[in-house]
């Protein structure tokens, strides 16, 4: 019976190695089985009942080879010889020997395979098309060969939205607006909503008579007003209740109540499910900092990038993650290091300057509530086209200068609080985000104070239907306000900014000029600029069914309008934002975009009521209303299944066992954590076990080296015949003194 000669079990008599008593990760083995004598007993004789079946196991061990070999062989065979990873030589051989068995295979057999071969290519040459069809990308290809991943993946983020706008536009467009456009072409009964008379009831037209003015038309097409807003594209035009096609009835408001859910639940599953990828990668990147060390170092090179300038870039790029690496190391000690005197003087000094940042944001959220009530008031009086322009985007120009000033303050701000460098980059944008996102509440906020107040105190309708007859349509149209003066603003930022300064930088050689710089393309800047965009998108699609369309129309704009700058204009950032953890950063605020969207939308679908005088709500006192007045006409066993799904029993049964399902992949991800632990502690005692085996082979070889001098030519037979150990020299021989006790 073989046996092992390392590790064995000592009670057999075989010969023993005390070199392996002295590895550490012996060491580390003996002390954690001290405190456990028995358990150690135990797991001892549970080794040597494995040490003596290993034997009898070897036949089966051989068998499992065999059959994995064989198995591996015959993938081998049946994979096309292209993509075997052999040297062209080797895959001509390979070829002729296919083309030799081929021959004495029958007939069948050749046809199946030569049918499997076309199959697999026109699959091949199938996902290639499909691949080629893909939005921009030879484009993306481009930049990513000239700035990295980094960069990549700000343009990437930014297809991402065009696909999901284009979505919900199809949507929107496919069971909303379709039936009312194809109603008269096929013999289709298309039911209005009744206007009895009542003053809820009254909408007057915006529309301009007699002699219109071109700058008016101006006015209209900028602001959503006049001829734009009994349009397909705001929601009091879908004044319709059903569509009586030959063969069934069409409910639109329950349409365009499903529509709206729909687009939102499928944002956030879009968004959850892309987003899990980067949320793995972060989670295992960010775990261990000796793991990011060497990621960064041997594996951190972007072998994408085929510019100089960009290679060089990368470089600088990778020094200055491992400088901020290295001073998180030291801040991390210092603040370990710090009294109790220099933590009171930091919290203070925090707490001044939150409170700080909280008057500022007070101060901004007040402006932006004064501009909207401003604004209202002002659009009620026409006084000439200029002033009419301004008051119709005084929310949007105070909410703009409101985001391009607050970053700037919160910048200059966060260097006296003491953070890392990375929690400063990350605390900074979470602030952005907070503003940006929070603007747009405060504005929506505003506007509906002014849509539920009366001047008498009481509202008949509900809202106030004297100055908002139809009040989704207002808000449509701040929505849409908003959307056109933010693509305003990047394009004019793009041609009176960052084009200029390119110009003064390459051809004024003033100091001033030098110390100013190129324009750099902050990444989180670019992104939180995108995801106000979408926020607003998803929050007027309900009031302005084609705002996806605009919205999609918009950022295939922005991608070659930043596409130029980035090229011509910009330098990437010299503390760039980690390529590793930007994709997970964009969706995360992507998905609090979509949750702050989520607030309003509900509000107004479930709370306000509905307008009285537009829309396919007309007959309901609130948009949700639709939906149980619809499954109250369904017949008994859909009503009571669909009754018994939206129960509390059904919820609270749901919740549970959501709950217990949560706690089990919790506690099955604690376990997989303890197993990653205990795997790279076994890599660590790895190393030191190779770093204590070179030390011993080192001092082996200095060793023999001193006596081969001193004693001369020695013959090196003897000692492979009479094998000795000695214990003060450094050298350990395979046969130990029988007193060691080593086993594992």
């Amino acid at each position: 019976m073989e046996r092992d000669s390392v590790f064995h079990n000592d009670r057999l008599g075989a010969p023993r190695n005390p070199l392996l008593d002295q590895l550490p990760s012996y060491q580390s083995l003996l002390y954690r089985r001290k405190p456990s004598a028995s358990g150690s007993t135990k797991r001892r004789g549970s080794s040597r009942t494995r040490l003596g079946s290993s034997s009898s196991g070897k036949w089966g061990q051989t068998t499992l080879a065999r059959q994995h070999e064989e198995k591996h062989r015959t993938q081998t065979l049946q994979r096309p010889v292209r993509e075997l990873p052999k040297p062209m030589a080797e895959k001509r051989r390979d070829k002729d020997q296919r083309l030799e068995q081929a021959k004495d295979l029958s007939s069948w057999i050749q046809w199946r395979q030569g049918t499997r071969r076309t199959l697999r290519r026109l699959t091949e040459d199938g996902f290639e098309m499909l691949s080629n069809l893909e939005l921009w990308r030879g484009d993306i290809h481009v930049i990513e060969g000239m700035f990295g991943t980094g960069i990549l993946s700000y343009f990437s983020f930014l297809r991402f939205l065009v696909l999901l706008n284009f979505v919900m536009f199809l949507l929107m467009f496919g069971f909303v607006m379709l039936p009312i456009i194809t109603a008269p072409h096929a013999s289709g009964n298309t039911t209005f909503n009744h206007v009895d008379g009542f003053e809820c009831s009254n909408y007057p037209s915006t529309s301009r008579r007699g002699l219109v003015v071109f700058h008016q038309h101006i006015t209209d097409l900028l602001s959503g007003a006049g001829f734009l807003e009994q349009t397909y594209l705001f929601y009091g035009y879908y004044k319709v209740e059903t569509i009586h096609f030959p063969k069934f009835t069409y409910n639109l408001p329950l349409a365009y109540l499903l529509v709206t859910i729909a687009y939102l639940f499928l944002s956030l599953i879009w968004i959850v499910k892309r987003s899990a990828t980067g949320f793995k990668r972060k989670l295992v990147q960010d775990e261990d900092r000796f793991q990011s060390f060497c990621n960064k170092i041997f594996a951190g090179w972007d072998f994408c990038i085929v510019n100089d300038s960009a290679a060089r870039l990368k470089r600088s790029s990778l020094l200055y993650e491992l400088k901020t690496d290295l001073e998180e190391e030291r801040i991390k000690q210092k603040m370990a290091d710090r009294t109790r005197k220099e933590k009171c003087r930091i919290y203070v000094i925090r707490l001044i300057l939150n409170l700080f940042v909280i008057a500022v944001l007070a101060a901004c959220f007040y402006s932006i509530y004064i501009a909207t009530n401003l604004s209202q008031k002002a659009q009620m009086t026409k006084v000439n086209f200029i002033l009419d322009l301004i008051y119709e985007y005084l929310p949007s120009i105070v909410i703009t200068l409101a985001n391009f000033i607050t970053p700037l303050i919160f910048s200059l701000i966060i260097q006296f609080e003491d953070y890392s460098p990375a929690f400063e980059i990350r605390f900074t944008l979470m602030r952005c985000v907070f503003m940006r996102l929070t603007s747009i509440c405060v504005l929506l906020i505003s506007l509906w104070g002014q849509i539920t107040s009366c001047q008498e105190g009481n509202c008949v309708c509900g809202y106030n239907h004297i100055l908002y007859p139809c009040w989704e349509s207002r808000v449509g149209q701040e929505m849409y306000k908003l959307m056109i003066f933010d693509f305003i603003i990047i394009c004019a930022v793009t041609v009176f900014v960052e084009f200029p300064r390119k110009l003064i930088v390459d051809y004024c050689d003033c100091g001033l000029a030098k110390w100013w710089g190129q324009q750099e393309f902050a990444i989180p800047q670019n992104v939180l600029g995108i995801v106000y965009g979408q926020t607003i998108c998803w929050i007027g699609t309900f009031y302005c069914p084609l705002l996806p369309a605009i919205c999609t129309i918009k950022y295939f704009i922005i991608f070659y309008i930043k596409k130029v700058t980035l090229v011509n204009n910009c330098r990437p950032a010299t503390r760039p934002f980690r390529a590793s953890s930007s994709n997970f950063f964009f969706l995360a605020v992507l998905l609090i975009g979509l949750a702050l969207a989520c607030v309003p939308v509900t509000i107004g679908i479930a709370q306000i009521s509905c307008s009285q005088a537009c829309g396919p709500f007309v007959n309901y006192t609130t948009s949700w209303e639709v939906l149980p007045r619809t499954v109250s006409q369904l017949p008994a066993g859909a009503r009571t299944f669909l009754l018994a799904i939206s129960s509390e029993a059904f919820a609270v049964s749901l919740f549970v066992i959501t709950c217990l399902a949560m706690f089990y992949v919790i506690a099955l991800a604690g376990a997989h954590k303890r197993v990653i632990n205990q795997l790279r502690e076994q890599l660590v005692m790895d190393g030191r076990d190779k770093r204590f085996l070179i030390q011993k082979l080192c001092q082996a070889q200095r060793t023999c080296a001193i006596r081969s001098t001193g004693s001369g030519f020695r013959s090196h037979s003897s000692d492979r015949v009479s094998p000795s150990y000695r214990s003060n020299s450094g050298i350990f021989l395979v046969q130990p003194p029988p007193d060691s006790a080593t086993h594992v």
